[in-house]
């Protein structure tokens, strides 16, 4: 049996912001989205840098070492970054977050920098895969603030790792998949605003990709949308016929 993503990725402006700095991929085997850094220069330009190189992943075969793949793919974009930015001095300073997800065979690779989010829904339950890199998410680490604290907290959204071309450090991982699993990577602006709870529900309630992703989007605007706010769903299906 052969294992592939069907995915649909949905963006909104949100209500504040006057331009939007995420950038997203929903492919076959790989599925990524990057938040440009916002009050950065040039944040929408280091956020498809990003996504471009991870969709590229996607024209090629297979990698039989997706976690290895998903790293080496980001630490190149991180290069160009650098290399974008010293070439501009208006670019200097910009940078994104990224989170990818790569299939390969029954396994995923998932890769994080920053506070862009993975979730797996399976069997009517709702795991988060990541942990935001973040100010607010040490306090919580350290046990200096509760997790419903944080949601709140005026500094949320500061984050403490992002790709400015300069040295990071990525969580990457690798885990069994199956059919039925479905996947959800996620700017800030969803899970600033909307709860785990109400995340959970919208993945579980709408079958239809496109349905799911508008609905998760529709939450965050009806609670406010302060930011950009972008959406990958995918849906791990058998294929029938091997790539």
């Amino acid at each position: 049996m052969t294992l592939r993503l069907h995915a649909t990725t949905v963006t909104d402006v949100g209500l504040v912001r006057s331009n939007n700095e995420d950038a997203a991929h929903a492919g076959r085997h790989v599925v990524a989205l990057a938040d440009g850094i916002g009050g950065m220069p040039a944040g929408e330009l280091a956020s498809s840098i990003v996504v471009r190189a991870l969709a590229a992943l996607d024209a090629r075969p297979v990698a039989e070492e997706p976690e290895a793949a998903l790293r080496d793919t980001v630490e190149a974009a991180n290069k160009t970054i650098l290399e974008v930015s010293e070439a501009d001095a208006a670019r200097d300073g910009m940078g994104t977050t990224v989170t990818a997800l790569m299939l390969s065979g029954d396994q995923v690779a998932l890769i994080n920098v920053g506070d862009s989010r993975c979730y797996l829904e399976r069997d009517g339950e709702l795991y988060r895969l990541t942990k935001d890199d973040t100010f607010v998410q040490a306090l919580v680490d350290e046990g200096l603030l509760t997790p419903a604290e944080a949601r709140n907290h005026p500094r949320r959204s500061i984050v403490t790792q992002a790709l400015q071309g300069l040295p990071y450090e990525a969580t990457s991982t690798t885990r069994s998949t199956r059919p039925g699993d479905r996947f959800l990577l996620c700017s800030d602006g969803l899970s600033d605003m909307v709860t785990d709870d109400a995340i959970g529900l919208a993945l579980r309630t709408h079958p239809d990709l496109d349905q799911c992703a508008r609905s998760l989007i529709r939450l965050a605007l009806d609670a406010g949308a302060s930011d950009n706010v972008t959406v990958v769903v995918a849906d791990v299906v058998a294929d029938a016929v091997a790539d």
